[in-house]
């Protein structure tokens, strides 16, 4: 018996997925990497747009780890938006996500700094935390506030960049938003079995990206699902795609949350999928959806 694979139906979403099915095949994990990144970095310029007026970017290092710094033509506060890109810890760099943080950091009014962290399987966890970890510690230990933003597995770094500055005292972090976020929940339940065989990413795609990383089970940086607490993180704004394998993990991550009385702000996009962040200009779920993260961004970055 065939699974049958559940989807949205909003028009923009199908177009979407019909452009991404295009670019990069649904069974690409069965590709050598050199393949999947070639087929991602396709993908990505076929959804490129134009920065915004008068955006500034720069490339630069920081700790010996290559970033990329936007500057808007609006600068409405000090604080530092710090962006982790998504793409199974596998796929992704600084070009892939150019366009999204540009059109953050616009409309948030404030500094960006995306991270070109370390990728799999060339490097294993901890590498991709670690790099992430060496730059917002360099942000902290400046003076800087900074809001850690991330999508698909660049959540799950952001939220275990969140519990790693708790743990080791560090000021400064004053937002969380978590962008369709990875975090570590149990392959065997929930949206796992229920979005098993959802358009864009499946619970089979997860389960490779997690042996492809090969971080330690039960490890809370790596999983901060299983942190044993969450208490004495700064605020977060959660957003999951409805027809996608990680939607648990963001519902069950803002629960938490909240019951550590933490501030958090969850939403649930109805008919969006994994990696709508590429849609915003095509979707009208997707466009609401952006101005909801951005929004919430603006508002940890100039609290």
């Amino acid at each position: 018996m065939s699974i049958q694979s559940p989807g949205p139906t909003e028009k923009g979403m199908l177009q979407f997925l019909a452009i991404c099915d295009a670019f990069y095949p649904p069974d690409a994990v069965r590709a050598s990497i050199e393949q999947q990144r070639r087929w991602y970095n396709a993908l990505c310029v076929r959804f490129d747009r134009p920065l915004p007026a008068e955006m500034i970017f720069s490339d630069g290092m920081l700790q010996r780890i290559p970033i990329r710094r936007y500057r808007p033509r609006e600068i409405a506060t000090r604080t530092i938006l710090l962006y982790l890109h998504g793409g199974g810890f596998v796929v992704g760099s600084l070009e892939s996500h150019h366009a999204i943080c540009a059109e953050i950091a616009d409309f948030a009014g404030a500094e960006l700094v995306s991270v070109d962290y370390r990728l799999a399987p060339e490097y294993r966890w901890p590498a991709q935390t670690d790099d992430a970890f060496a730059v917002l510690k360099h942000l902290l230990c400046a003076n800087n506030s900074v809001v850690l933003i991330g999508d698909s597995a660049g959540g799950n770094l952001a939220a275990g960049l969140a519990l790693r500055a708790r743990d080791e005292g560090l000021p400064g972090v004053v937002g969380q938003v978590l962008i369709y976020p990875a975090l570590g929940g149990d392959l065997t339940a929930g949206s796992y079995v229920e979005m098993a065989a959802a358009p864009g990413l499946t619970t089979a795609d997860v389960a490779y990206y997690r042996d492809i990383l090969q971080a330690p089970a039960g490890n809370e940086i790596a999983a901060p699902l299983q942190a044993s607490s969450l208490a004495g993180l700064p605020p977060a704004f959660i957003t999951v795609a409805h027809f996608d394998p990680l939607r648990d993990d963001g519902r069950q991550y803002a629960a938490r949350l909240a019951a550590k009385d933490i501030e958090v702000w969850f939403r649930e996009e109805p008919q969006m999928v994994h990696a709508w962040l590429r849609a915003r200009h095509m979707s009208d779920g997707a466009r609401d959806g952006f101005y909801a993260v951005c929004d919430a961004i603006r508002r940890f970055a100039t609290a």
